[in-house]
């Protein structure tokens, strides 16, 4: 285990209210728009995308964020007896405090 993973697992949950518009707007994605299988895929493997997009920014200017694998990949995998699919990628994720400034934008 990471030294990253035990600190995010020890950390304290946190919860953040919505404002009410953003609140509004999450239940009506996540009542239409998601309940769609192609439609949460096509989202999930743009976010995907997104991150690697982030890598590639943020390494123009530190290449070490590459950690010796400059190939970005989005992988999707299928396992047909738990019947889930997964997609993974090497990107970078946003930070804490770019999901509380952007979350209304996000959704």
């Amino acid at each position: 285990m990471s030294a990253e993973t035990a600190q995010k697992e020890t950390q304290p949950k946190e919860s953040m209210a919505f404002q009410a518009e953003v609140k509004q707007l999450l239940q009506l994605m996540i009542h239409s728009l998601y309940s769609n299988k192609e439609i949460v895929l096509r989202e999930l493997i743009s976010n995907a995308s997104d991150a690697a997009d982030k890598l590639r920014f943020e390494a123009l200017a530190n290449g070490a964020l590459y950690e010796n694998d400059s190939e970005l990949k989005i992988r999707i995998a299928f396992d047909k007896t738990a019947r889930t699919v997964s997609i993974s990628d090497n990107g970078i994720g946003m930070s804490r405090d770019e999901v509380i400034a952007n979350i209304g934008s996000i959704a």
